[in-house]
């Protein structure tokens, strides 16, 4: 099969499935066989950490695989459709179809087509409804499950929260399924959601009435799962890819959830509460980590990393330990009011890595508003020590349309990011300015989104006024997010239009049609407007009023102003 198909595209390394530490077990030896599936291309898939810590912990168990799937590339997709070949998984190349779960991550809503595409090249239909007891069962899981709803037609059970234990529950409930009663034994695990055994109603406004289930035991809410981080398991060898990735070095995730609750960031309720790995727990996965992967750089990641008890210690430690090795250490996400010059000079010890800040918005007034306290004089004393330290180049993220954006707080982008500027005439500055949109969880759900044409101005004006490259993604994919990550069931239909018409990849600008996503609603006789531009009362039941993430309405309701 591999003849067939690597001397005709690209990037063959995508689909031989032979990394190092690639786990292979015996097929018909083991009760339960998983595809886990990253719907995006491999370059990004492998550097999910949330995939891997799921395949370590399948491929642990003596009764269960798991095998690994990525969309794959434009060139693949076309020989296999030209040729008959259903989509297969890397380790065993057998056809997905074998499989007895197929679990995708839902990294993000712009992916939704892509796992249309994968279901249809795996010869699975769509919709759960047309699947019986031949196919695979389709579970999801992931950030954008906080709101699963627009996949509900097509997808048998969601994971809400963590899933290291809850992917074990499944496993054995499984095994143990009697016929026509998989689903709802899944329904009685903590954590999973059965969207058919659910019913909506909605009134004459296009709104939601109610939502029940259609049946006794059915809970009337379905709260996310969270783990001890300090015994959870952790992958020991992880994957390590043959070609080059976008996050290729070890990734040590040191703390998860956030301890700031910024008013507009749907992470912290997906992520939270906030959990640290103990220093000590750390160290033993990075030695056991290196020894069996090579690399020579590790990331301590978590939403963010200066807030870390001790980070100067724990970074310390890591350059005592394996320093002596030219191992290097970086900080992907870093809040400037935790930054200093002492921590600058630890994490250039080895080698001098990327330094990224998030100021969310221009002025300090705005950014009160949505609970990111960073002062200005902050930010640029963060800047200066940066430079000091040797940095000439700086990554920032700014988000325009925020609620109570004023003219003046686009002005004060450009002063803060000049400001540095013309105290360094050496510094540069990587600005990637988002539109923002109002997620699920925070207490920002019911505001509507700025409309497109005011982002548009307000972006384009700062791509020609910052003294920077500017990048980011268009206004209108930000638009289609929203739809999606703020919409109901009805828009199931929307995305399988879409997809039938050609949409797919649709988080890479080169392959994003709104034209077509727009034509798609019109089709479907539904507004997308209805999902993004209406401001919704406090009352009103939303899409995922049944599912409960940490905060209640009522904490979010008194955290909106």
């Amino acid at each position: 099969m591999l003849d067939n198909i690597l001397p005709f595209v690209s990037k063959p390394g995508r689909y031989l499935g032979n990394e190092w530490n690639v786990v292979h077990k015996d097929w018909e030896s083991t009760q339960v066989k998983v595809a886990l599936c990253y719907p995006d291309i491999y370059e990004l898939g492998m550097s999910n950490l949330g995939l891997q810590i799921l395949y370590y912990i399948i491929n642990g168990r003596e009764d269960s695989l798991a095998e690994r799937v990525y969309a794959p590339g434009l060139d693949a997709e076309e020989i296999l459709k030209e040729r008959g070949i259903p989509l297969f998984s890397l380790e065993s190349k057998r056809p997905l179809r074998d499989f007895d779960i197929i679990g995708f991550t839902l990294q993000h809503e712009l992916s939704y087509t892509n796992i249309l595409n994968v279901l249809n090249l795996a010869n699975i239909p769509l919709r759960s409804r047309n699947r019986d007891g031949k196919f695979p069962l389709i579970i999801a899981g992931g950030p954008s499950a906080s709101n699963p709803e627009p996949l509900a037609d097509f997808i048998d059970a969601f994971v809400l929260g963590d899933g290291e234990e809850v992917i074990e529950e499944i496993i054995e409930t499984y095994k143990q399924r009697q016929e026509n009663g998989l689903l709802k034994s899944l329904a009685k695990i903590p954590g999973v959601y059965v969207p058919s055994l659910y019913e909506v109603n909605y009134k004459e406004d296009g709104t939601i009435e109610q939502i029940q289930g259609k049946g006794d035991g059915t809970p009337e809410i379905i709260e996310k799962r969270v783990v001890d981080l300090e015994t959870s398991h952790y992958p020991l060898a992880p994957l390590v890819p043959l070609i080059d990735i976008s996050q290729n070095r070890l990734n040590l995730e040191i703390q998860r959830g956030c301890p700031h609750s910024c008013r507009f960031c749907q992470s912290q309720a997906v992520y939270g509460p906030c959990r640290v790995r103990s220093k000590k727990r750390l160290l033993e996965i990075a030695k056991d980590s290196f020894k069996s992967t090579g690399y020579d750089e590790v990331a301590l990641t978590s939403l963010s990393s200066t807030d870390y008890p001790g980070i100067e210690r724990l970074i310390d430690e890591f350059l005592t330990c394996f320093g002596k090795n030219h191992t290097s250490v970086s900080l992907p996400s870093l809040r400037p009011d935790r930054f200093s010059l002492a921590l600058a000079i630890r994490i250039q010890q080895i080698r001098k890595t990327g330094l990224t800040f998030a100021p969310e918005a221009g002025s300090e007034r705005l950014r009160r508003l949505i609970g990111k306290r960073i002062s200005d004089e902050e930010f640029t004393s963060t800047i200066s020590q940066a430079y000091n330290a040797g940095w000439r180049l700086v990554k920032l993220y700014f988000m325009i349309g925020l609620p109570g954006e004023k003219e003046d707080d686009i002005e004060a982008i450009i002063r803060l990011v000049k400001g540095p500027k013309n105290r360094h005439r050496n510094l540069n500055f990587n600005v990637t300015i988002a539109a923002f949109v109002p997620k699920p969880h925070t207490p920002f759900q019911w505001l509507p989104m700025e409309n497109l044409a005011e982002l548009r101005r307000k972006k384009d004006y700062l791509s020609r006024r910052l003294p920077a490259q500017v990048k980011g993604h268009t206004v209108e994919s930000s638009f289609l997010e929203a739809v999606f990550s703020r919409g109901d069931r009805r828009l199931g239909m929307v995305l399988e239009k879409a997809w039938a018409m050609g949409c797919k990849f649709d988080q890479w600008k080169e392959h994003f049609r709104f034209d077509i996503w727009q034509e798609a609603f019109s089709r479907s006789s539904i507004d997308p407007d209805f999902y993004v531009y209406r401001e919704r009362d406090s009352e009103e039941i939303l899409p995922w009023s049944h599912l409960l993430y940490g905060r209640s309405r009522e904490t979010l309701v008194k955290d909106r102003v």
